[in-house]
């Protein structure tokens, strides 16, 4: 009894070992059976994009049989081969759609063609030849018109902004009069148009809305590509409620809107005629 002592506490110290030896087993099976299992899922899914592939070729190359065969059979005998029966569609091959590729193209540089610039020449007749040489005698033997003054132009731009000043700062009647005399004086200047605008605000501060009207309407006509014709429009319209002219304070509003859309003038508009009473 005493003698198995030794053996028994030597089994004893050795039996954890073992049990550790054996789960380290188990944990690296269990790893290697799942490495397995997803090498044997990665071949599942390759043979089975092989066998669908396969089948489409298999498909084509019937297809292609199938048409190329009564082509050489006819060609074989000598003598025509009956129709086929028709026979049920056989389904489209599914083609892989390869992978799209951008490409820059390069302009070409090529001159531009070459446009005729050839103009027929044609002579006056001896009658209108004489017309012609009997006015430039004319017009020689009279005396030549006096060369036009040169325009200041600066003079001009200050002398309207004196104008402008001159009704801002609250004498209204003497900017107005100095603001048409420049209107009419420079009817061709880049702010002719503007005087007769600012002319017409000036008689609407003074309530005389017809004189300010006839202003606006002056603008309107003289200066339709003007950058103060929308605005005069606006104000033409304002004249036309004053003076108990709704009717035409509606046709000026729309037509704002319809020669002008997108312009704040239209936004204007259309708020200004929702306002009117029908």
């Amino acid at each position: 009894m005493l003698k198995r002592l030794p053996i028994l506490r030597r089994l004893l110290a050795v039996a954890p070992l073992c049990t550790l030896a054996a789960c380290a087993t188990d944990s690296a099976m269990q790893t290697e059976m799942a490495a397995l299992r997803s090498e044997l899922r990665t071949m599942r899914e390759q043979q089975s994009r092989l066998g669908d592939r396969l089948e489409r070729l298999e498909r084509s190359t019937s297809v292609i049989r199938a048409r190329s065969a009564p082509q050489g059979a006819q060609a074989s005998s000598g003598k025509a081969a009956p129709a086929p029966t028709p026979a049920a569609p056989a389904p489209a091959p599914q083609l892989e759609v390869p992978d799209l590729t951008v490409v820059k193209l390069k302009p070409k540089n090529e001159p531009a063609p070459s446009l005729s610039t050839r103009v027929a020449v044609v002579e006056p007749d001896e009658e209108q030849a004489e017309v012609f040489v009997s006015g430039s005698s004319e017009s020689d033997s009279g005396s030549a018109p006096a060369a036009s003054a040169p325009v200041n132009t600066a003079a001009l731009d200050s002398e309207f902004e004196q104008a402008l000043s001159v009704l801002r700062t609250g004498n209204t009647e003497l900017g107005v009069v100095k603001l048409r005399a420049f209107a009419e004086q420079n009817p061709r200047h880049s702010r002719a148009d503007n005087a007769l605008y600012f002319s017409g605000l000036g008689m609407i501060g003074l309530n005389d809305h017809s004189s300010a009207a006839s202003l606006f309407e002056r603008l309107i006509q003289t200066y339709p590509a003007g950058d103060a014709v929308l605005d005069g429009m606006l104000r033409l319209a304002e004249c036309r409620l004053k003076l108990k002219q709704p009717e035409d304070a509606r046709a000026l509003y729309t037509r704002v809107i319809t020669q002008f859309p997108g312009t704040a003038a239209a936004t204007q508009a259309e708020q200004r005629l929702a306002s009117l009473s029908p």
